[in-house]
C-alpha cells in the first residue's frame, strides 16, 4: 500500500471514487474564481486546520469531498468570509464561494523594529495600542502577520531557539488576552502569523 503524505487526505466523491490529494489542491479548487480575491496564507492556514482537524482529532485518513467542504466554509466564516454553502458533495468546482469582508491587518515586525531591539516592554505597550486601533475600525478579523521576525529581533537571535519559542507563546499570549479584554466588536477575530 502507498503511504500517504502527511499533508494529505483520500478524497470520496459521490460516485465513490478515492482519490488521494492534499488539502490545499482540494481547497484551491474550492474556492474557484475567488482565490484571486483571498489571502493565499489565509487559505493555507484553514486547509491545514481542517486537515489537522480530520487526521488528528478525528482521526480520518478518509473525508468525503462534502465534509471537508463544510468543515473549510466553517473555518472560513470563522475568519469573518461570507462562503455560500453548496449542497453538492461531488467535484470540487461545485463547491462553496466565498466574499470578503473587512481585514484589518498589523506588521508585528514593523512594532519590533519601531520598540528598538531588546525593547520588549516598549514592544508590548505598542501591541496593546495597535490592537486598540484596529479594533475602532470594527473589523471582522484583524490579522497581525510578521510573528517569527518580530520574535527574532526582539529576542536578538539568529536562529530560532527556545528564548524565541517563550516570546513567541508570550506573544500570542498577551494578543489573546487583550483581545479578551477590550470592547471589540461582534464576530471580531484575530489571526496571528
Amino acid at each position: 500500500m502507498i503511504q500517504l503524505h502527511p499533508d494529505a487526505l483520500f478524497f470520496k466523491t459521490s460516485s465513490g471514487e478515492i482519490i488521494p490529494c492534499s488539502a490545499e489542491q482540494v481547497t484551491v479548487e474550492f474556492i474557484g474564481d475567488a482565490k484571486s480575491l483571498l489571502d493565499p496564507q489565509l487559505v493555507q492556514h484553514a486547509a491545514h486546520a481542517v486537515l489537522h482537524y480530520f487526521k488528528v482529532e478525528q482521526g480520518k485518513n478518509q473525508v468525503s469531498v462534502g465534509e471537508f467542504a463544510q468543515a473549510l466554509a466553517t473555518v472560513l466564516r470563522g475568519f469573518g468570509l461570507e462562503v455560500r454553502d453548496s449542497d453538492a458533495d461531488d467535484p470540487p468546482a461545485q463547491a462553496p464561494a466565498t466574499g470578503l469582508r473587512p481585514v484589518a491587518e498589523a506588521d508585528l515586525r514593523q512594532l519590533a523594529f519601531d520598540s528598538g531591539k531588546g525593547f520588549e516592554l516598549l514592544f508590548f505597550s505598542r501591541l496593546r495600542h495597535e490592537l486598540r486601533s484596529q479594533l475602532r475600525r470594527s473589523p471582522r478579523m484583524i490579522r497581525f502577520k510578521g510573528l517569527r521576525g518580530c520574535v527574532k529581533q526582539l529576542a536578538g537571535a539568529r536562529r530560532w531557539n527556545g528564548r524565541c519559542q517563550q516570546l513567541n507563546d508570550q506573544i500570542v499570549g498577551y494578543l489573546r488576552d487583550c483581545l479578551n479584554t477590550e470592547n471589540r466588536p461582534d464576530f471580531c477575530s484575530m489571526v496571528v502569523c
